[in-house]
């Protein structure tokens, strides 16, 4: 079943899902070009073969950030991405705090296809708040907003080496840049 064209399904349902949306930069880029970013260092920088990680990756965030429900995304999609969906899902009824304190707990005993989405996901998110910032995010926030990243990936090595140095490679030019402003 999950082949390109059921990539190409799951990438229209989170272009559906997430129409209304935007990103927080400052240039409020569609949101749905962040789930593409996922896809695309999942197939070209990870070299990721596998169809269930790229559709988890594409519809990542519907659960958490749209109506879509968990019945949904398994009969659409199958039971396998579904669990992925989940594991990268955050619970919206706690506190902000707490929901970034779990990322970090649980991101060692999540499975190696979430590893490798989330992993993805924290290189777009830093790549935007570094190239692209909120315009209401200060430097230290931006500052902190890294050095959490870094907690979160610090559970998920050892999965994928080229998706590691590029977050590595990452994290050492958004430094630079955040430190000179």
């Amino acid at each position: 079943m999950n082949n390109i064209k059921t990539l190409a399904q799951a990438i229209n349902f989170a272009a559906k899902k997430h129409k209304t949306q935007k990103r927080k930069g400052a240039d409020g880029e569609p949101y749905i070009n962040h789930p593409l970013e996922v896809l695309n260092l999942l197939a070209n920088i990870g070299n990721v073969e596998d169809y269930d990680i790229f559709i988890a990756a594409v519809l990542h965030d519907t659960i958490e950030d749209t109506e879509t429900t968990k019945e949904e995304i398994t009969e659409l999609f199958g039971e396998n991405v579904c669990q992925m969906v989940l594991e990268l899902t955050d619970d919206k009824s706690l506190p902000k705090a707490e929901r970034k304190q779990l990322q970090i707990e649980h991101a060692p005993r999540i499975s190696v296809g979430a590893k490798q989405i989330k992993l993805c996901d924290k290189i777009s998110n830093i790549r935007d708040i570094t190239e692209n910032p909120p315009h209401d995010w200060s430097r230290e926030r931006r500052i902190e907003y890294v050095g959490w990243g870094e907690k979160v990936v610090a559970g998920l090595r050892g999965v994928n080496k080229n998706l590691e140095k590029c977050f590595d490679e990452l994290i050492e030019e958004a430094r630079k840049q955040i430190s000179r402003g």
